[in-house]
């Protein structure tokens, strides 16, 4: 190999003589200007980079606010095209409606749903009984499970024909008038309502005395009714406590009477509106 020719070459300038030294402080000086050169340009790049990103970043953030500018009102659409969100479809129910309350003459129509306990201070509770501004005081009660032995008339033997259980019964009075409520218990409301029809008006229930009131329509002719609900069978014996006799005038006494059937009537009702109400879960 020669070394002569064709050996290495050190910087940038001319050749040097065969066999002479290298200056190595010009090597170094050389090899430190390149160094800082590629630095520059690393150094450059990286600004050039780094601003280009931030372009991007810039214009993108531009662009996005330009999407969420708020538009101008006549630009938005007309209501009718917004969709309603609160018409999305859902499951639909149909409409449901609570079964209606027990009827309370069901309850006293018969002795198998007619449970409640009964007697005359059940349905003739207190001691008066107040219709508007009139007062009647009330007087002596009973009650017997032998119906025809507390009436007058036919009406016994119909009381007996129709199986009738129990005859309860209440005075009221006022004014010398008196009124005696007799309240007959069947079985079944056809019961009552036969025993109605077969008594007509020949017959009443014996007039009730006692605690402040004499006896009354024993002898003298008074005014009577008869009507029946459920199965219950009521009747009432009208008349003056003096013994006068009753006349188509006196209407004092078809108006007692009146007020005491209604009471009847209300009383019974109650009983059924109550086992009714209890039946429904609303006692």
């Amino acid at each position: 190999m020669s070394f002569g020719q064709g050996g290495p070459q050190y910087g940038p300038g001319a050749p040097q003589d065969q066999g002479s030294t290298p200056d190595w402080a010009a090597l170094a000086e050389a090899s430190e200007a390149r160094s800082k050169r590629r630095k520059w340009v690393m150094v450059g790049g990286g600004a050039l980079a780094t601003a280009v990103v931030a372009g991007i970043v810039a214009v993108a953030v531009v662009s996005a606010n330009s999407k969420n500018e708020a538009k101008d009102p006549d630009e938005l659409p007309p209501s009718q095209s917004i969709p309603n969100s609160t018409s999305s479809g859902g499951p639909t129910f149909a409409e449901t409606k609570p079964p209606p309350p027990p009827d309370p003459k069901e309850f006293i129509s018969s002795a198998k749903k007619d449970k409640a306990p009964l007697s005359v201070q059940s349905l003739f509770p207190g001691t008066k009984f107040t219709k508007g501004a009139v007062v009647y005081k009330k007087g002596a009660t009973d009650a017997t499970k032998k119906c025809a032995g507390v009436t007058q008339g036919k009406l016994g033997s119909v009381l007996n024909a129709n199986d009738c259980s129990q005859l309860m019964r209440v005075t009221y009075s006022k004014d010398g008038i008196a009124v005696t409520v007799g309240v007959a218990v069947f079985d079944t409301d056809k019961q009552a309502q036969k025993a109605k029809d077969q008594a007509d008006r020949d017959g009443n229930v014996t007039s009730l005395s006692g605690k402040g009131v004499p006896t009354f329509c024993r002898t003298s002719t008074c005014f009577t009714t008869i009507n029946s609900y459920g199965r219950y069978a009521y009747f009432t014996t009208a008349g003056f406590t003096n013994g006068k006799t009753v006349t188509e005038k006196d209407e004092k006494v078809f108006t007692v009477a009146k007020d005491l059937q209604g009471l009847a009537f209300q009383q019974i009702h109650k009983r059924g509106e109550m086992q009714a109400s209890a039946a429904a879960g609303l006692g």
